[in-house]
């Protein structure tokens, strides 16, 4: 179940590369995922936090931007795996399986980046314009974070 976690965090950082470590960040600070004491605990820090919000907030508006790259690009694909490999790695600290969490949430990132760019197309073709299909995305992204945080507790 760990790692079915850890690749559906990396899912989430390959529609929003902020709002996966914000998540994250969120639960390790309210005590949902347990990394007290190891590498990961930084994430759960104060400022961390704070970060990591502002930057999935920045995140939210810029990606309704005409000027916005496509997620593809290889600046945007290689931030998404690097967010969902530290994100995997982060879930699979608190179980001790750290590698298999950076490795499941690696993998993840890069399903969704692939799949979220089709499944945007597709749900932009289906509305006729972009903006829905955008915000139904940040929808996802958001709840569907912060349901698998609070997976892990």
């Amino acid at each position: 179940m760990l790692y079915i976690l850890a690749l559906l965090i990396g899912v989430i950082a390959g529609l929003r590369a902020m709002t996966a470590p914000a998540a994250v960040a969120w639960g390790v600070y309210l005590g949902w995922l347990p990394v007290t004491g190891t590498w990961a605990s930084f994430v759960g820090h104060w400022a961390a936090v704070g970060i990591f919000t502002i930057l999935a907030i920045v995140e939210l508006v810029a990606d309704q931007l005409p000027s916005t790259p496509s997620r593809k690009v290889p600046q945007q694909f290689g931030t998404r795996i690097i967010v969902g490999a530290l994100c995997g790695a982060v879930i699979g600290t608190t179980a001790g399986a750290t590698i298999g969490g950076l490795i499941a949430g690696a993998i993840g990132a890069v399903i969704g980046t692939l799949g979220g760019a089709e499944a945007r197309a597709r749900l932009a073709a289906a509305f006729g314009k972009d903006p829905p299909a955008a915000f139904v995305e940040d929808a996802v992204a958001i709840i569907g974070g912060l349901l698998i945080v609070a997976g892990v507790a």
